[in-house]
Protein backbone atom coordinates (compact mmCIF):
# COMPACT_ATOMS: atom_id res chain seq x y z
CA UNK A 1 0.00 0.00 0.00
CA UNK A 2 1.18 3.49 -0.85
CA UNK A 3 0.65 6.14 1.83
CA UNK A 4 0.57 9.76 0.67
CA UNK A 5 1.05 12.34 3.40
CA UNK A 6 -0.41 15.79 2.80
CA UNK A 7 -0.27 16.99 6.41
CA UNK A 8 3.25 18.36 6.92
CA UNK A 9 3.55 15.97 9.84
CA UNK A 10 4.88 12.45 10.24
CA UNK A 11 2.81 9.53 8.93
CA UNK A 12 3.06 5.76 8.82
CA UNK A 13 0.94 2.64 8.84
CA UNK A 14 0.85 -0.85 10.26
CA UNK A 15 -1.53 -3.81 10.60
CA UNK A 16 -3.78 -4.39 13.58
CA UNK A 17 -5.76 -7.45 14.57
CA UNK A 18 -9.00 -8.04 16.45
CA UNK A 19 -9.40 -11.01 18.84
CA UNK A 20 -11.38 -12.82 16.12
CA UNK A 21 -8.37 -12.60 13.81
CA UNK A 22 -9.70 -9.92 11.46
CA UNK A 23 -6.94 -7.60 10.28
CA UNK A 24 -7.10 -3.84 9.80
CA UNK A 25 -4.87 -1.13 8.41
CA UNK A 26 -3.85 1.42 11.04
CA UNK A 27 -2.61 4.83 9.86
CA UNK A 28 -0.85 6.96 12.48
CA UNK A 29 0.02 10.64 12.11
CA UNK A 30 2.12 12.64 14.52
CA UNK A 31 2.43 16.40 14.78
CA UNK A 32 4.89 18.31 16.96
CA UNK A 33 3.73 21.78 18.05
CA UNK A 34 5.43 24.64 19.84
CA UNK A 35 3.72 25.56 23.11
CA UNK A 36 2.27 29.01 22.30
CA UNK A 37 2.34 32.07 24.51
CA UNK A 38 -0.20 34.79 25.24
CA UNK A 39 -3.19 32.82 23.98
CA UNK A 40 -1.85 32.32 20.47
CA UNK A 41 -2.85 29.32 18.38
CA UNK A 42 -0.34 26.43 18.36
CA UNK A 43 1.79 26.06 15.24
CA UNK A 44 3.66 23.11 13.87
CA UNK A 45 7.25 23.10 15.05
CA UNK A 46 10.08 23.34 12.55
CA UNK A 47 11.47 20.02 13.81
CA UNK A 48 8.86 17.26 13.58
CA UNK A 49 9.44 14.28 15.87
CA UNK A 50 9.27 10.91 14.14
CA UNK A 51 6.70 8.27 14.95
CA UNK A 52 7.98 6.04 17.76
CA UNK A 53 8.38 2.53 16.33
CA UNK A 54 9.34 0.74 19.57
CA UNK A 55 8.94 1.58 23.25
CA UNK A 56 11.61 3.96 24.56
CA UNK A 57 12.84 3.70 28.15
CA UNK A 58 14.54 6.22 30.41
CA UNK A 59 17.22 3.65 31.29
CA UNK A 60 17.63 -0.09 30.91
CA UNK A 61 14.61 -1.48 29.03
CA UNK A 62 12.27 -3.35 31.34
CA UNK A 63 13.99 -2.02 34.47
CA UNK A 64 13.24 1.69 34.13
CA UNK A 65 10.23 3.86 33.44
CA UNK A 66 9.11 4.11 29.81
CA UNK A 67 9.50 7.54 28.24
CA UNK A 68 7.49 6.90 25.07
CA UNK A 69 5.38 3.98 23.92
CA UNK A 70 5.15 2.92 20.28
CA UNK A 71 2.89 5.16 18.19
CA UNK A 72 1.62 2.10 16.32
CA UNK A 73 -1.00 0.86 18.79
CA UNK A 74 -3.78 -0.85 16.78
CA UNK A 75 -6.45 1.17 18.57
CA UNK A 76 -7.08 3.22 21.70
CA UNK A 77 -10.61 3.49 23.13
CA UNK A 78 -9.75 6.83 24.75
CA UNK A 79 -7.13 9.58 24.50
CA UNK A 80 -3.94 9.20 26.54
CA UNK A 81 -2.47 12.38 28.02
CA UNK A 82 1.21 12.07 28.92
CA UNK A 83 3.49 14.72 30.41
CA UNK A 84 7.28 14.38 30.51
CA UNK A 85 8.72 17.21 32.55
CA UNK A 86 9.89 18.68 35.84
CA UNK A 87 8.61 20.53 38.89
CA UNK A 88 9.77 24.14 39.29
CA UNK A 89 9.97 25.93 42.64
CA UNK A 90 7.63 28.97 42.50
CA UNK A 91 9.25 32.31 41.84
CA UNK A 92 12.65 30.74 41.21
CA UNK A 93 13.25 30.38 44.94
CA UNK A 94 14.35 27.04 46.36
CA UNK A 95 11.66 24.94 48.04
CA UNK A 96 11.43 21.57 49.74
CA UNK A 97 7.88 20.81 48.60
CA UNK A 98 6.00 21.96 45.49
CA UNK A 99 2.49 21.15 44.32
CA UNK A 100 2.22 20.46 40.60
CA UNK A 101 -0.94 20.10 38.54
CA UNK A 102 -2.09 19.14 35.04
CA UNK A 103 -5.53 20.08 33.73
CA UNK A 104 -7.11 19.32 30.35
CA UNK A 105 -10.74 18.52 29.65
CA UNK A 106 -12.02 16.26 32.44
CA UNK A 107 -8.48 15.54 33.67
CA UNK A 108 -7.34 17.38 36.80
CA UNK A 109 -4.36 15.73 38.46
CA UNK A 110 -2.07 17.15 41.12
CA UNK A 111 0.45 15.85 43.62
CA UNK A 112 3.40 16.95 45.72
CA UNK A 113 7.04 16.98 44.61
CA UNK A 114 9.54 16.81 47.45
CA UNK A 115 13.30 17.33 47.66
CA UNK A 116 15.68 14.41 47.99
CA UNK A 117 15.28 12.34 51.17
CA UNK A 118 16.57 9.03 52.53
CA UNK A 119 15.25 6.50 55.02
CA UNK A 120 16.68 6.90 58.53
CA UNK A 121 16.48 4.50 61.46
CA UNK A 122 14.08 5.83 64.09
CA UNK A 123 13.02 4.76 67.55
CA UNK A 124 10.31 2.65 65.95
CA UNK A 125 10.93 1.60 62.36
CA UNK A 126 12.19 4.09 59.80
CA UNK A 127 11.48 7.72 59.09
CA UNK A 128 12.26 10.13 56.29
CA UNK A 129 15.15 12.55 56.55
CA UNK A 130 14.55 16.25 56.06
CA UNK A 131 14.06 17.03 52.35
CA UNK A 132 16.77 18.94 50.52
CA UNK A 133 15.76 22.21 48.83
CA UNK A 134 15.53 22.27 45.04
CA UNK A 135 14.83 24.63 42.18
CA UNK A 136 13.99 22.00 39.55
CA UNK A 137 13.08 18.36 40.16
CA UNK A 138 12.49 15.83 37.33
CA UNK A 139 9.15 14.02 37.52
CA UNK A 140 9.24 10.36 36.57
CA UNK A 141 8.01 6.99 37.71
CA UNK A 142 11.70 6.32 38.41
CA UNK A 143 11.48 8.66 41.41
CA UNK A 144 7.84 7.95 42.33
CA UNK A 145 6.97 5.42 45.03
CA UNK A 146 7.66 1.85 43.98
CA UNK A 147 10.46 -0.54 43.25
CA UNK A 148 11.44 -4.18 43.67
CA UNK A 149 12.78 -5.75 46.88
CA UNK A 150 14.62 -9.01 46.24
CA UNK A 151 17.01 -8.71 49.20
CA UNK A 152 15.45 -11.46 51.32
CA UNK A 153 17.34 -14.76 51.33
CA UNK A 154 14.04 -16.55 50.69
CA UNK A 155 12.93 -15.86 47.07
CA UNK A 156 9.32 -16.50 48.12
CA UNK A 157 9.51 -13.27 50.12
CA UNK A 158 10.68 -11.11 47.24
CA UNK A 159 8.12 -8.44 46.46
CA UNK A 160 7.49 -5.58 44.05
CA UNK A 161 5.14 -2.65 43.66
CA UNK A 162 3.31 -3.96 40.59
CA UNK A 163 1.98 -0.51 39.75
CA UNK A 164 5.54 0.82 39.48
CA UNK A 165 8.42 -1.67 39.76
CA UNK A 166 10.90 1.00 38.54
CA UNK A 167 10.25 3.38 41.45
CA UNK A 168 11.98 4.25 44.73
CA UNK A 169 11.31 4.01 48.45
CA UNK A 170 9.71 0.55 48.69
CA UNK A 171 11.31 -2.04 50.99
CA UNK A 172 9.59 -5.19 52.21
CA UNK A 173 12.70 -6.46 53.99
CA UNK A 174 13.01 -4.30 57.10
CA UNK A 175 16.64 -5.11 57.94
CA UNK A 176 18.50 -1.87 58.55
CA UNK A 177 21.32 -2.69 56.15
CA UNK A 178 18.86 -2.83 53.24
CA UNK A 179 16.80 0.27 54.09
CA UNK A 180 18.85 2.91 55.89
CA UNK A 181 20.26 5.56 53.58
CA UNK A 182 18.14 4.46 50.62
CA UNK A 183 16.19 7.19 48.78
CA UNK A 184 12.53 7.96 49.24
CA UNK A 185 10.36 8.92 46.30
CA UNK A 186 10.34 12.54 45.17
CA UNK A 187 6.58 12.51 44.60
CA UNK A 188 3.59 11.59 46.74
CA UNK A 189 -0.15 12.18 47.04
CA UNK A 190 -1.18 15.53 48.44
CA UNK A 191 -3.10 14.05 51.36
CA UNK A 192 -0.97 11.00 52.05
CA UNK A 193 2.71 11.24 52.87
CA UNK A 194 5.10 8.32 52.40
CA UNK A 195 6.03 7.31 55.95
CA UNK A 196 6.69 3.55 55.77
CA UNK A 197 9.05 1.65 53.45
CA UNK A 198 6.52 -1.16 53.00
CA UNK A 199 3.43 1.05 52.81
CA UNK A 200 0.76 0.83 50.13
CA UNK A 201 1.12 4.16 48.35
CA UNK A 202 -0.01 5.30 44.92
CA UNK A 203 2.91 6.10 42.57
CA UNK A 204 2.55 9.70 41.41
CA UNK A 205 3.83 10.83 38.01
CA UNK A 206 2.50 11.99 34.65
CA UNK A 207 4.39 9.57 32.40
CA UNK A 208 3.78 6.33 30.53
CA UNK A 209 2.98 3.24 32.57
CA UNK A 210 4.73 0.03 31.50
CA UNK A 211 2.91 -2.69 29.57
CA UNK A 212 3.43 -5.14 32.46
CA UNK A 213 2.48 -2.66 35.20
CA UNK A 214 -0.88 -2.73 36.91
CA UNK A 215 -3.59 -2.33 35.76
CA UNK A 216 -2.67 -3.16 32.15
CA UNK A 217 -2.13 -6.95 32.45
CA UNK A 218 -5.75 -7.34 33.61
CA UNK A 219 -6.87 -6.16 30.15
CA UNK A 220 -4.57 -8.52 28.22
CA UNK A 221 -6.92 -11.51 28.39
CA UNK A 222 -6.55 -15.14 29.46
CA UNK A 223 -3.77 -17.26 27.99
CA UNK A 224 -4.65 -20.76 29.18
CA UNK A 225 -5.08 -24.20 27.67
CA UNK A 226 -8.40 -23.16 26.14
CA UNK A 227 -6.62 -20.31 24.36
CA UNK A 228 -3.89 -22.67 23.12
CA UNK A 229 -6.42 -25.23 21.88
CA UNK A 230 -9.02 -22.93 20.36
CA UNK A 231 -7.69 -19.43 19.71
CA UNK A 232 -3.91 -19.43 19.24
CA UNK A 233 -2.27 -17.53 17.48
CA UNK A 234 -5.01 -14.92 17.82
CA UNK A 235 -5.75 -12.80 20.87
CA UNK A 236 -7.95 -14.38 23.55
CA UNK A 237 -11.69 -13.58 23.37
CA UNK A 238 -11.54 -11.65 26.65
CA UNK A 239 -8.80 -9.30 25.43
CA UNK A 240 -9.75 -5.71 26.22
CA UNK A 241 -8.51 -2.92 23.94
CA UNK A 242 -8.01 -0.75 27.02
CA UNK A 243 -4.69 -2.62 27.25
CA UNK A 244 -3.34 -0.28 24.58
CA UNK A 245 -3.85 2.80 26.78
CA UNK A 246 -0.39 3.88 27.95
CA UNK A 247 -1.45 6.63 30.36
CA UNK A 248 -2.61 6.11 33.96
CA UNK A 249 -6.37 5.81 34.37
CA UNK A 250 -6.58 9.36 35.71
CA UNK A 251 -4.90 10.68 32.53
CA UNK A 252 -7.33 9.21 30.01
CA UNK A 253 -10.11 11.25 28.43
CA UNK A 254 -12.54 11.21 25.48
CA UNK A 255 -10.98 12.08 22.12
CA UNK A 256 -10.44 15.86 21.97
CA UNK A 257 -12.38 17.84 19.39
CA UNK A 258 -10.06 20.85 19.35
CA UNK A 259 -9.50 23.96 21.41
CA UNK A 260 -9.29 22.16 24.76
CA UNK A 261 -7.46 24.32 27.31
CA UNK A 262 -4.33 22.93 29.02
CA UNK A 263 -3.27 24.37 32.38
CA UNK A 264 0.14 23.55 33.86
CA UNK A 265 0.93 24.55 37.43
CA UNK A 266 4.56 24.68 38.60
CA UNK A 267 5.57 22.60 35.59
CA UNK A 268 7.30 25.54 33.90
CA UNK A 269 9.59 28.30 35.23
CA UNK A 270 6.68 30.74 34.83
CA UNK A 271 4.68 28.86 37.46
CA UNK A 272 1.40 28.79 35.52
CA UNK A 273 1.21 28.11 31.82
CA UNK A 274 -2.06 28.08 29.88
CA UNK A 275 -2.54 27.20 26.21
CA UNK A 276 -5.02 25.31 24.05
CA UNK A 277 -4.95 22.51 21.53
CA UNK A 278 -5.40 23.54 17.89
CA UNK A 279 -9.03 24.50 17.21
CA UNK A 280 -9.34 22.24 14.20
CA UNK A 281 -8.28 18.65 14.80
CA UNK A 282 -10.16 17.24 11.79
CA UNK A 283 -7.93 14.76 9.98
CA UNK A 284 -9.36 12.83 7.01
CA UNK A 285 -7.67 9.61 5.92
CA UNK A 286 -8.94 8.23 2.61
CA UNK A 287 -8.36 4.66 1.49
CA UNK A 288 -8.48 3.69 -2.20
CA UNK A 289 -9.27 0.02 -2.72
CA UNK A 290 -8.27 -2.32 -5.51
CA UNK A 291 -11.92 -2.72 -6.52
CA UNK A 292 -12.09 1.09 -7.05
CA UNK A 293 -13.98 1.70 -3.82
CA UNK A 294 -13.08 4.84 -1.91
CA UNK A 295 -13.43 4.94 1.88
CA UNK A 296 -12.86 8.11 3.87
CA UNK A 297 -12.33 7.87 7.61
CA UNK A 298 -11.81 10.53 10.27
CA UNK A 299 -8.64 10.00 12.29
CA UNK A 300 -8.92 10.86 15.99
CA UNK A 301 -6.32 12.27 18.37
CA UNK A 302 -5.74 9.47 20.87
CA UNK A 303 -2.36 10.47 22.30
CA UNK A 304 -1.20 13.83 23.67
CA UNK A 305 2.39 14.14 24.91
CA UNK A 306 3.25 17.43 26.64
CA UNK A 307 6.92 18.30 27.21
CA UNK A 308 7.11 21.71 28.91
CA UNK A 309 10.89 21.57 29.39
CA UNK A 310 11.25 21.39 25.59
CA UNK A 311 8.38 23.90 25.09
CA UNK A 312 6.50 21.53 22.83
CA UNK A 313 3.64 19.06 22.68
CA UNK A 314 2.86 16.22 20.31
CA UNK A 315 -0.45 14.90 18.99
CA UNK A 316 -0.95 11.47 17.46
CA UNK A 317 -3.95 10.82 15.22
CA UNK A 318 -5.10 7.28 14.37
CA UNK A 319 -7.41 5.92 11.67
CA UNK A 320 -8.36 2.26 11.24
CA UNK A 321 -9.84 0.43 8.25
CA UNK A 322 -11.04 -3.17 8.81
CA UNK A 323 -9.97 -5.45 5.94
CA UNK A 324 -12.05 -8.09 4.25
CA UNK A 325 -9.05 -10.35 3.59
CA UNK A 326 -5.62 -8.71 3.61
CA UNK A 327 -3.71 -5.49 3.00
CA UNK A 328 -3.42 -6.12 -0.74
CA UNK A 329 -7.03 -5.02 -1.23
CA UNK A 330 -5.94 -1.42 -0.47
CA UNK A 331 -3.87 0.28 -3.17
CA UNK A 332 -3.36 3.72 -1.73
CA UNK A 333 -4.17 5.89 1.29
CA UNK A 334 -4.08 9.65 1.64
CA UNK A 335 -3.59 11.37 4.99
CA UNK A 336 -5.00 14.88 4.94
CA UNK A 337 -6.07 16.69 1.76
CA UNK A 338 -4.08 16.61 -1.46
CA UNK A 339 -4.28 19.55 -3.93
CA UNK A 340 -7.42 19.56 -6.10
CA UNK A 341 -5.34 18.78 -9.15
CA UNK A 342 -4.29 15.47 -7.62
CA UNK A 343 -7.89 14.28 -7.38
CA UNK A 344 -8.61 15.35 -10.99
CA UNK A 345 -5.52 13.55 -12.23
CA UNK A 346 -6.49 10.42 -10.33
CA UNK A 347 -10.01 10.40 -11.83
CA UNK A 348 -8.51 10.70 -15.31
CA UNK A 349 -5.90 8.02 -14.64
CA UNK A 350 -3.05 10.46 -15.13
CA UNK A 351 0.07 11.30 -13.14
CA UNK A 352 -0.17 14.39 -10.97
CA UNK A 353 2.70 16.90 -10.97
CA UNK A 354 2.72 19.68 -8.34
CA UNK A 355 4.39 22.06 -10.78
CA UNK A 356 5.42 22.43 -14.42
CA UNK A 357 9.09 22.21 -13.41
CA UNK A 358 8.53 18.83 -11.76
CA UNK A 359 6.67 17.54 -14.81
CA UNK A 360 9.54 18.59 -17.08
CA UNK A 361 12.07 17.02 -14.73
CA UNK A 362 10.10 13.75 -14.63
CA UNK A 363 9.69 13.59 -18.43
CA UNK A 364 13.39 14.32 -18.94
CA UNK A 365 14.32 11.49 -16.57
CA UNK A 366 12.01 9.10 -18.46
CA UNK A 367 13.58 10.15 -21.77
CA UNK A 368 17.12 9.65 -20.48
CA UNK A 369 16.21 6.16 -19.25
CA UNK A 370 14.83 5.25 -22.69
CA UNK A 371 18.00 6.53 -24.40
CA UNK A 372 20.23 4.49 -22.14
Amino acid sequence: MELLNATGMQAGYTLGMKPDGRESIVVALKGTFDIPQNGAQPRLAVAQEKLVEADVFSGEPGFSAPTYESDYAPIKPQCDVILNGSAYAPGGRVAVRVQVALQIGPIAKSFAVIGNRVWQKGLVGFKASEPQPFLVMPISYNNAFGGVDNTHENPAKHKAVLANPSGAGFHENSKTEFVEGKPLPNTEELDREVTKPNGDYKPMAFGVIGRAWEPRPAYAGTYDQNWIDNHFPFLPPDFNEAYFQSAPLDQQMPFPRGGEKIILTNLTPEGRTVFALPKDLAMPVTFYLKNYEEKETAAVVDTIVIEPDAKRFMLTWRATLPLRKNIFEVVQAVAGRMPKGWYRARQLGKTYYPSLAQMVQSKRAEFEEEVE
